[in-house]
């Protein structure tokens, strides 16, 4: 396909609206009208494949959403695959784009809630759009080029993989024959009978002929917020129940076991040797190239490396599909030699990228289909890889592949496979290969192999950073030494040698197996954004508790005691401070559904100071 051409939006025929001026011929709803549909979905868009305009947006759905130009071409241009890899049929893939600042906005308190509550990995993104893909291709003579090529985009800012990737395939079929009438009953039932975004509760999710069911885990560490102020805030959010409401019911109910977690082993299989390997480079942020023929193996390769240090935020860039149109191409590909190559995992289907990332340190080159599939577990079998090997030629069915070559840097050869020079800190465990190995010969489904590679890694990524987590709660100020008469004590800085040195008594060792130099290992995960990332939250939540220790002491204080040989001056002072604590955390607790009987306790403390004022003064600290 061309991918040189610039994409535009698609000259409209007059019944279809992009933006441009036409939103009241496509809905008399406003803005506001969409603010339901708006928490799961932020548009529909379709791209086309146009003799004169190349890769062009044809259609925006609602209307009132319209990307901006810059995120327009970037859709256009990640909508196709981007090399000729004959994706042929259906292909899905998805994409993460980044929101403009003119298009980002503030997150209503309902939102804010949810993302205080949901694990990092499914939080509502102010800053970027997900894009889940439906492209087709298929041969028409009709057609001047002599194919049909066309996607159909889901816009969101949820990063749940499972749900709208079934969503995908249950309406683009129907798309595809139906045009754009099927998108507005589709945005129409999700702004009506999606409920809020909120978890630790079953959602039903309506749409056309299926009832989805979900469930959004509540994060181990989110606030202590009940469910219960979630859900009437949720309550007050419903649509009311009119004549309007549409009556047609689901053929179906579908249950999602999860949102957000792909298959692990469709895109791990084949490199599992190096799982281990694969999963320090992840959780030190170290910069991976994923080459494939098709974005749907990027797409869920990048993914599945994402998911390897669950539940630790992977806190650097990722880009499951990325192509050199991409207005972060520059940024991404290092363009400006005097930077450092940044911390980030693209998916490229380019093969332009293979030469220009030749200086990467770490490269997974993908292979995909069965024919080639058989030649590369033969080659392992025989021990003998050819360094000349070619690329797989794509084919209609999209399988990933690797081969789990390792050793040479990653321009260094053109077999499937991971390249790298990097030497791991850790020594492999060969117990779990073995497992899993052994359900390959004995044909284990995927979704168990998935849940013993899951668990496996869950445990380890605990064990790395329990002792982090057990050194972060050490520098937390003893009990004693928050005064309610002076500020609140800051949390003690985290020093690398001193939590080096707690590791022969309490480190990973004492819950993992794995053998190795893992004092190496976190002196390079303390220069990565992930520690950076896990660092900075837990010193927020430090520092928010030693702030309501602080404010516990002094609803607890005898202020009367105090003031009884203190100047007016001081006790004015006091009673000032007073209130901006009760401001700041009145904010702090309405945002986290909490009534706070120590706020209480303040005011009565700021009453009873108030009292100890000459009239004059006390109206003076009512202003």
């Amino acid at each position: 396909m061309n991918t040189e051409a610039r994409p535009r939006q698609y000259p409209n025929d007059g019944r279809q609206g992009t933006g441009d001026g036409d939103a009241t011929s496509v809905s008399n709803e406003l803005p506001d009208d969409w603010i339901r549909l708006s928490q799961w979905v932020h548009c529909f868009c379709v791209v086309t494949f146009d003799l004169n305009l190349g890769q062009a947006l044809e259609y925006v759905y609602p209307a009132e959403f319209m990307p901006s130009d810059q995120e327009v071409s970037n859709i256009c241009y990640m909508a196709f695959p981007d090399s000729n890899s004959g994706c042929m049929g259906d292909t899905k893939f998805h994409m993460r784009l980044r929101a403009f600042q003119h298009t980002k906005h503030e997150m209503p308190a309902n939102l804010q809630n949810y993302n205080l509550d949901c694990a990092p990995a499914m939080r509502y993104d102010t800053s970027h759009y997900w894009g889940f893909v439906y492209f087709r291709q298929k041969r028409d003579p009709n057609l001047p080029r002599g194919y049909f090529q066309k996607s159909l985009i889901i816009i969101t800012r949820l990063p749940f993989f499972n749900l709208y990737y079934d969503v995908l395939a249950q309406l683009a079929p129907k798309y595809f024959e139906e045009g754009n009438e099927l998108l507005h009953r589709a945005c129409s039932q999700i702004n009506k009978q999606w409920p809020a975004l909120m978890v630790g509760q079953t959602l039903k999710l309506p749409l056309l002929d299926y009832n989805y069911h979900i469930c959004i885990p509540k994060a181990s560490s989110s606030s202590t917020r009940k469910l219960a102020a979630a859900a009437a805030a949720a309550a007050a959010l419903a649509p009311p129940l009119t004549d309007e409401q549409p009556e047609e019911l689901p053929k179906s109910v579908k249950v999602l076991a999860s949102v957000n977690e792909l298959e692990l082993f469709h895109s791990l299989n084949y490199v599992i040797d190096h799982l281990y390997t694969l999963w320090e480079l992840v959780i030190t942020s170290e910069p991976i190239v994923v080459v494939g023929t098709s974005p749907a193996d990027c797409s869920h390769m990048v993914q599945a490396l994402v998911a390897l240090i669950a539940p630790l935020e992977y806190c650097a860039e990722a880009r499951p599909y990325f192509t050199i149109h991409d207005s972060e191409f520059k940024e991404f590909t290092q363009e400006c030699n005097n930077r450092p190559i940044p911390a980030v995992i693209l998916g490229v289907t380019n093969p332009f990228f293979v030469k220009l990332f030749k200086d990467w340190p770490h490269m997974l080159r993908l292979v995909d289909n069965q024919k080639n599939m058989q030649q590369e577990l033969q080659k392992n079998t025989r021990n003998a890889p050819s360094a000349s090997a070619k690329p797989a030629q794509p084919s209609g069915t999209n399988h990933n592949i690797l081969n789990g070559s390792l050793g040479t840097a990653a321009g260094d050869s053109s077999t499937a496979g991971l390249h790298t020079k990097y030497k791991p800190f850790l020594k492999k465990d060969k117990t779990l290969i073995k497992k899993v190995l052994l359900g390959i010969k004995t044909k284990r489904p995927e979704h168990v192999q998935t849940a013993l590679i899951r668990r496996h890694l869950l445990e380890l990524t605990q064990s790395f950073m329990i002792p982090l987590e057990r050194y972060m709660a050490s520098l937390m100020p003893l009990q004693k030494d928050i005064s309610p008469f002076k500020s609140a004590p800051n949390a003690s800085s985290f020093k690398l040698d001193d939590f080096l040195a707690t590791l022969e008594a309490a480190g990973p060792q004492l819950t993992s197996a794995l053998k190795g130099d893992w004092k190496g290992l976190y002196r390079r995960f303390v220069r990565s954004p992930n520690f950076r990332g896990w660092y900075e939250s837990r010193h927020r939540e430090l520092q928010l508790t030693l702030q309501d220790l602080q404010l516990q002491a002094l609803s607890e204080a005898n202020l009367e005691h105090w003031a009884h040989d203190k100047q007016e001056v001081e006790i004015i002072d006091m009673i000032l401070k007073l209130k901006q604590k009760l401001n700041l955390y009145s904010d702090k607790s309405q945002l986290e559904g909490n009534s706070n009987t120590a706020q209480r306790q303040i005011r009565a403390q700021i009453e009873c100071m108030k009292e100890l004022l000459p009239s004059d003064l006390r109206n003076v600290v009512n202003l």
